[in-house]
């Protein structure tokens, strides 16, 4: 049984339910996704609390948990369950924001928002989006080939910061593109053969968009876009960046050069 915060006990569900929700199917069918660790669970907890469902455990927890209801497992059990291979504290089942795969932009759009063109390595997905939070941008575009925000190692990646901004993952993210420029927003690319002047990144409505990690940005994208930047680098040295710490630079130049 798992035991809620008032005392009462409900049935439990067998293991591979929890199992299933490193699928995507598996996401969609239960309406949530998973949390490993102790550092990323917080994180959700203090971000978006009512969006926890249960948490899972093998070891007892602070009182931060106390809340929720609790599930106690084996060691084995814990390791069965989550991807990683050696895990790091408990695990929490969080609501899926069923509106991640929409292609309707939310009400409050923000004026800072994130566009992933087919980047498929999850970790790289996952710490553009981090990154994003901490740069205080409301939304993050994503198309239906980048890596799913909610795959566990993309979840891990973002270090609990996943339902810190809307996130919108469409094979129709072009229709979202055209949405918000019709709206003030300036599409700036990153681009090899861009500009170095970063104050293009400085505009009243931003969307940054970055490319997948082997072949860039789509001609589509880079036809449509208001201005194409390129990070000044020892060329010589190394032709590019990494598509995560490119997109780390862009958003922080985007917060210096903003309102100049």
């Amino acid at each position: 049984m798992s035991c809620s915060p008032d005392g009462r006990t409900t049935p439990l569900k067998p293991l591979k339910w929890y199992k299933k929700l490193a699928t995507e199917k598996g996401r969609l069918e239960a309406g949530a996704f998973l949390v490993e660790g102790d550092k990323a669970t917080r994180q959700i907890i203090n971000s978006r609390p009512t969006e926890v469902r249960e948490i899972i455990t093998a070891k007892e927890l602070p009182d931060i948990y106390r809340s929720y209801p609790i599930r106690f497992v084996s060691d084995s059990q814990i390791h069965y369950i989550c991807s990683t291979r050696t895990p790091q504290g408990p695990i929490a089942v969080v609501s899926l924001p069923l509106d991640t795969y929409s292609a309707e932009l939310p009400e409050s759009m923000g004026t800072r928002v994130l566009l992933l063109e087919d980047i498929q390595d999850p970790g790289n997905a996952g710490t553009l989006i981090r990154t994003a939070a901490a740069f205080s941008y409301s939304g993050v575009i994503l198309t239906d080939k980048t890596a799913d925000p909610f795959s566990p190692k993309c979840v891990q990646s973002t270090s609990g910061t996943v339902l810190g901004l809307w996130i919108r993952r469409t094979a129709r993210y072009i229709e979202l593109v055209s949405a918000l420029r019709s709206r003030g927003f300036s599409l700036v690319s990153a681009d090899l053969a861009g500009s170095e002047d970063s104050s293009v990144l400085g505009v009243s409505a931003l969307l940054l968009a970055l490319g997948n990690e082997a072949s860039g940005l789509s001609k589509l994208i880079l036809d449509t876009s208001d201005h194409r930047f390129k990070i000044a680098v020892a060329r010589k040295e190394a032709e590019s960046l990494n598509v995560a710490a490119c997109g780390a630079i862009c958003m922080y130049l985007s917060s210096l050069t903003r309102g100049k």
